[in-house]
């Protein structure tokens, strides 16, 4: 029987590293096989491929009705991001079976990945999930099913102008206990930028003040947020990726914090595409003020996969601002620039700074009425002047300052 010759039946995906998971974008293509090995000959049907991603949410809550009765209310939805079918198999029109010898068999597939996915993703009411499933049709015998996932990792590159902008914000609360006040707590924070990759280091840089009567403590946390929709109803999840914690303020005392660094974990990355399912993150700044609630201040976060490029995000706001293609300057500035030239160098003591040529007034006024990387390029390959002993500009007779000869 096929039963006992089918020894293997398998899906594998072609990756170029063999140890790690195949991962995915959108837009890329996805190429396997689907193996067979038997031990002798069998009779084969058809043999079916089906690839599937889709985001899929799920739970349950129990709602009053009286005073003793209560009932399950289920929320679900789903959004199907691919489906795609192939036939690897198919028998013929004669007999309807496929006789196959015995060995190893390779059915290879190919297909492409639409645009505009959601990053893979396991949470508590939801899930993001792709796979490549086979169904092998045999005679007198049940279907064979083999199935294969992997990961679709969607880049978020944070060197855009909105994720490096920095992100600010400032709070003050009142400290009241027995409905009496005991003074205000105020705090500022600022971050660099929005956006950043796991594996990185935020800098925060605050200010508390403490004007109460009591001492309190200031920290420090990136919140994650799962949101999870269906049928208008909205189910969340939080939960602490990161914190640090400050010393403690004194009554009346100021505390500053310059730069004080929090890592982010490795974490996935923002989910903000999706329409029924959501992740997000925020840098939260507390202060806890004994006997009244936290003083909160919250700065949005977003965790990309593409990191910050070696410029930093002056190069990315200059290069937003005029569309420029910024290739031929990385490639022409060297790892390690030349130190400028010496001002003794260039400017001697027997030529005072009175005499260099200085710029026509419509030459300086013109120079920046055009594109401000033209004039970049253009100075980047323009020649150097040539090297001559005699001075281009020597001084004038009047400015000669004559000399006593009984000196």
């Amino acid at each position: 029987m096929l039963f006992d010759r089918l020894k293997r039946f398998c899906v594998q995906l072609d990756c170029p590293e063999v140890a790690a998971p195949p991962v995915f974008s959108s837009g890329e293509s996805v190429a396997g096989r689907v193996v067979l090995e038997l031990s002798g000959e069998a009779r084969l049907g058809a043999l079916h491929l089906h690839a599937y991603g889709c985001a899929k949410v799920h739970w349950t809550e129990s709602r009053s009705a009286g005073s003793s009765t209560a009932y399950t209310q289920s929320f679900g939805d789903q959004v199907e991001f691919l489906s795609l079918r192939q036939v690897l198999l198919a028998p013929p029109d004669s007999g309807g079976v496929t006789v196959l010898p015995a060995g190893r068999h390779e059915f290879p597939f190919a297909f492409q990945l639409p645009e505009a996915l959601a990053t893979s993703f396991e949470g508590k009411h939801g899930s993001v999930r792709y796979w490549v499933k086979a169904k092998l049709h045999r005679p007198w015998a049940t279907v064979r099913r083999a199935r294969k996932e992997f990961t679709v990792l969607e880049p978020i590159d944070i060197n855009t102008p909105a994720l490096l902008a920095p992100q600010a914000g400032a709070k003050e609360k009142p400290a009241r206990a027995w409905y009496r006040n005991r003074g205000q707590v105020s705090v500022s924070a600022k971050i660099d930028r929005k956006g950043y990759t796991p594996g990185e280091v935020i800098p925060i840089f605050a200010e508390i003040d403490n004007c109460t009567t009591r001492s309190v403590v200031p920290k420090a946390a990136i919140i994650q947020t799962q949101t999870f929709i269906a049928r208008g109803t909205k189910k969340q999840k939080k939960s602490v990726v990161a914190s640090i914690v400050g010393d403690p303020i004194a009554a009346g005392k100021r505390e500053v914090w310059h730069g004080r660094a929090l890592k982010i974990p490795p974490v996935g990355p923002s989910i903000l595409q999706c329409r029924i399912i959501h992740v997000e993150y925020v840098l939260k700044v507390c202060v806890d003020i004994p006997g009244t609630s936290k003083l909160l201040l919250e700065l949005p976060l977003v965790i990309g996969t593409i990191p910050l490029h070696p410029f930093g995000s002056r190069t990315s706001s200059v290069s937003s601002q005029y569309s420029i293609n910024l290739d031929w300057l990385r490639m022409g500035i060297p790892e390690q620039p030349e130190a400028p030239p010496a001002y003794s160098s260039v400017v001697t003591s027997e030529e005072p700074i009175e005499n260099l040529p200085r710029p026509c007034q419509d030459e300086a006024t013109s120079v920046f009425e055009g594109p401000f990387f033209a004039y970049i390029q253009e100075f980047r390959y323009r020649p150097p002047p040539l090297y001559s002993e005699v001075d281009p500009n020597p001084p004038s007779d009047s400015s000669v300052r004559p000399r006593c000869m009984t000196c």
